[in-house]
C-alpha cells in the first residue's frame, strides 16, 4: 500500500509521478512547488483530464477568459481539446490527474 503524502518530493521543480496506467487511462500524483504555466503557453490535450486538488490552492486559466480558483477538494473535469493553463499554483499545491479516452 502507499500513500499519496508520503515522500513527496522537496525542491524548485514540478514533479509528475505516473500511479498507474492501463490502456486508455493514466492516473498522475503532480506536486507543484509554486510553478505556473509561462504567460503564452496552453494546455490542448488529446484526452479528457480530470484533476482534483489534494493540497493547496491553484487557478486554472482558459482560453475562453474563464478562470477556475481551486482549493484542496476541488476537482474539475477539462474536456480534450479545452485549451487550459495553470495560472497560479501554491507552493505546497498535490493534485491527482486522471487522463483518460
Amino acid at each position: 500500500m502507499n500513500n499519496l503524502f508520503q515522500n513527496l518530493p522537496t525542491g524548485v521543480d514540478e514533479t509528475i509521478q505516473v500511479l498507474a496506467q492501463s490502456g486508455a487511462v493514466t492516473i498522475e500524483r503532480i506536486v507543484s512547488n509554486g510553478q505556473a504555466s509561462p504567460p503564452e503557453f496552453w494546455y490542448d490535450q488529446d484526452r479528457e483530464e480530470w484533476v482534483l486538488l489534494l493540497q493547496g490552492e491553484a487557478a486554472l486559466a482558459f482560453d475562453t477568459g474563464e478562470t477556475r480558483e481551486m482549493k484542496a477538494g476541488d476537482y474539475f473535469l477539462i474536456p480534450s481539446h479545452l485549451k487550459h493553463r495553470v495560472s497560479r499554483v501554491s507552493r505546497d499545491a498535490v493534485w491527482l490527474a486522471v487522463h483518460f479516452r
